[in-house]
């Protein structure tokens, strides 16, 4: 069992990212939009890692669909672990891990706010410094809008999803501590 040092920090406000130096500590970042179901994994996710304690070199952000809003992240964190939906035709509740090397490699299907989300990548790539964005998707089989209920194999993804984001978290800490 990891020993917990404290609740984790959930944030709120750009002015979050310059209060300190961020280049040591890991941003995981679930996005997603919450009233679409599956597709709202993510959002779910952090809500979950919300309630729990972990290292204090790790912070984690409800970022909804936020697309450009989101950059600020990327300026301020060495690494962002994303998390979010696909549409890959894998089965419902795959969990992947994708670590890639340029916004072309991130998958085609990232659900609804695809567009979005492709465009800030596309952003951050441009950047001066860029930072790490392994990304952790959850497959889902269908969208139902209206709803914030998740389907059950989706649900059950989610302890084992944040049991691989930490493990994750742990080893690139390592590189830089």
């Amino acid at each position: 069992m990891i020993d917990f040092e404290r609740p984790p920090l959930s944030i709120s406000s750009d002015a979050f990212f310059f209060e300190k130096d961020k280049s040591k500590s890991i941003l995981i970042l679930g996005v997603g939009n919450y009233l679409m179901g599956d597709e709202g994994v993510g959002v779910h996710l952090i809500q979950q890692m919300a309630k729990m304690n972990f290292p204090d070199y790790i912070d984690i952000l409800d970022g909804g669909t936020g697309g450009f809003l989101l950059l600020s992240c990327f300026e301020a964190y060495n690494t962002v672990i994303f998390v979010d939906a696909t549409m890959d035709g894998k089965e419902e509740g795959t969990i992947s891990l994708i670590q890639p090397k340029f916004a072309s490699d991130f998958p085609s299907a990232l659900s609804v706010h695809d567009v979005g989300l492709k465009d800030m990548i596309e952003a951050v790539y441009l950047m001066e410094s860029k930072p790490k964005i392994p990304l952790f998707t959850v497959s889902i089989k269908e969208m139902v809008p209206m709803t914030i209920e998740l389907s059950p194999k989706v649900e059950q993804a989610i302890p084992k999803a944040i049991e691989n984001i930490l493990k994750l978290s742990k080893s690139l800490h390592a590189e830089f501590a």
